[in-house]
């Protein structure tokens, strides 16, 4: 999916391009000792999932909160579980590696052998009930708020909510201003934040633009709730905004 030598990138994929150089000269202390930015060293999946599907207008774009280290991560794709990408997305591309890796998160790429429990989670609802790709994509994206990934020096996963507040204010600038431009090129009529960052970062990046915002559960396994039927209570909350029948 290499685009033509001099042609015009797309609006999604040239707003993908400032984003990461725009986090990617952002500094950030301790405990933060690994930034992993995909949309670097794994631009070229990105970049074809942006292409394939990226094309607008969308009903509905469901927004996550940053990058998974089994999903993302590993495949440059929002909740990017590589049984997913690779058999159901159908998205390839070069993955190179961080250019400093934790020696507990190494970056594998499709041939990480650990399964994001999110992404499969996710994906394999929408598989589920769109049967195909195109059948999803046609009134749905999904798009991660921040593009980053965060280690400490542990090996430990560090969310955006918990850096500095001098950390978060600079990176959910660009972040706001990413999903705004998201917004403005695939004039949804909802965006659904997948748990509560999400749907709180949406609402202030938001403010003023006319687009409705929801919330579904987050499918993490770190949710006791999510354990039980992430599927059902995610449809269910859809219905009851109307966007699912």
């Amino acid at each position: 999916m290499t685009p033509e030598a001099g042609a015009e990138a797309p609006p999604l994929v040239a707003a993908a391009r400032r984003l990461s150089d725009g986090v990617g000269a952002l500094a950030f202390a301790a405990p933060v000792a690994h930034v992993y930015n995909p949309l670097d060293y794994a631009w070229a999946p990105h970049e074809a999932y942006l292409r394939k599907y990226g094309t607008g207008p969308k009903r509905v774009i469901f927004l996550g909160m940053n990058p998974g280290p089994f999903g993302m991560v590993q495949t440059g794709v929002p909740f990017g579980e590589v049984a997913a990408v690779r058999d159901w997305l159908k998205i390839r591309g070069e993955i190179a590696r961080p250019r400093l890796e934790h020696p507990k998160r190494p970056v594998t790429g499709l041939e990480c052998k650990r399964s994001e429990v999110s992404g499969r989670r996710l994906w394999g609802l929408f598989s589920a009930r769109f049967g195909t790709p195109e059948a999803f994509f046609r009134d749905h994206f999904v798009v991660n708020y921040c593009p980053l990934a965060f280690v400490s020096g542990t090996g430990a996963n560090i969310t955006p909510d918990k850096l500095s507040a001098a950390e978060r204010s600079a990176l959910f600038g660009r972040c706001d201003e990413h999903l705004r431009e998201t917004v403005r090129v695939l004039e949804p009529e909802w965006v659904i934040g997948i748990g509560d960052f999400a749907e709180k970062r949406a609402r202030e990046a938001l403010a003023g633009i006319d687009v409705g915002i929801g919330r579904v559960l987050h499918p993490s396994p770190a949710s006791p709730l999510a354990n039980r039927d992430w599927p059902g209570m995610a449809t269910a909350q859809l219905q009851k905004l109307a966007l699912w029948k």
